[in-house]
């Protein structure tokens, strides 16, 4: 076999490589923008039942109670029923030092104030790659010392997001429940579910960590809360429909996946700065309301859902006007 045969047939595989690849990508498209199509139901919409997630300026001492009060004017006319309040992160040895969070008792006695039907949670979590060891039993004992700590400022709740967390990861699953011995109120923020058989382990073989979590670990962290919020955002989906359908994606499985009397809550990307230029184009508080929409229209009537927005800080005037026209009203 001359050296011609041999690269003519290794291009020849290289080229039946590169169409399998771009048919699989073509099916999981089309699929996408499948989901994407028809109508949704004019009661698919906010029920009351809305998250926020509110930035570090609220607890460290930038936002004054004038602030708050003024936050309280927008939450009004929303259906926002839980804010998450970055409070942390957790040290690399998993302490939580006071000093993150000095200005915490008066923004909850003023938020609590204006807005007593509100639920005010402690977000908390850290970078648990090259980080945060959550599998040093040490470091889980430090992070469980931090909530019972912040629990004395008069938060409602703990919401915990350390990323990445890998799929079957036990020990977050033992710190969830020991979590519980602090707090009534318990939430977390997850990845997405792996959308379609196969994606799950090709993502993890190109990203080096899960980016998707199977249905079933998806499951055990969710009979461990009361609430999860599931950040559909960072996609990489390339178009407004494709981002629409991978969000009603999303929510269909988690429909599936989340019993009636817990709390789920669709991540819905009210910031702008992605890295990768298309993905702010084809990302939107719209397109995850509609998409949201399409999937509670097809799964029936649910009370406990919503859409919770990422982040205070990022969101413009056009996610607050989007997330009222697309998702409050409907």
């Amino acid at each position: 076999m001359t050296a011609r045969t041999v690269i003519r047939r290794g291009l020849r595989l290289l080229a039946l490589a590169l169409a399998i690849v771009a048919a699989l990508v073509g099916l999981l498209a089309a699929a996408l923008r499948l989901q994407f199509t028809g109508a949704p139901a004019a009661w698919a919409k906010s029920t009351g039942n809305d998250a926020l997630w509110l930035g570090h300026a609220w607890v460290d001492g930038r936002r004054t109670e004038r602030d708050v009060e003024q936050l309280a004017v927008r939450l009004r006319a929303t259906g926002i029923k839980d804010v998450y309040v970055h409070s942390g992160p957790f040290n690399w040895d998993g302490t939580l030092s006071p000093d993150k969070y000095p200005n915490a008792g008066n923004f909850v006695k003023w938020f609590r104030e204006r807005l007593p039907a509100v639920r005010i949670s402690a977000w908390l979590g850290q970078s648990v790659k090259n980080g945060l060891d959550l599998d040093d039993p040490k470091s889980r004992e430090n992070v469980l010392s931090g909530v019972a700590a912040i629990m004395k400022q008069g938060y409602d709740g703990i919401h915990y997001n350390f990323e990445p967390i890998g799929d079957g990861d036990t020990e977050f699953l033992e710190l969830l429940e020991r979590t519980r011995r602090h707090t009534a109120l318990l939430s977390a923020s997850t990845p997405q579910i792996e959308p379609y058989p196969g994606l799950r382990l090709t993502a993890r073989a190109v990203l080096a960590h899960d980016k998707y979590w199977s249905q079933g670990y998806f499951k055990q962290v969710v009979d461990r809360v009361d609430q999860v919020a599931v950040m559909t955002y960072d996609s990489f989906t390339p178009l407004q429909s494709l981002y629409g359908g991978y969000v009603a994606r999303q929510s269909e499985l988690a429909l599936d996946l989340v019993p009636a009397a817990k709390a789920l809550y669709i991540g819905a990307p009210a910031y702008h700065d992605h890295g990768v230029p298309w993905l702010d184009n084809a990302e939107s508080v719209a397109m995850a309301a509609e998409g949201a929409r399409l999937a509670l229209s097809e799964h029936g009537r649910r009370e406990r859902f919503g859409l919770a927005l990422y982040v205070d800080f990022a969101a413009t005037e056009e996610d607050w006007r989007e997330y009222a026209t697309r998702w409050v009203i409907g």
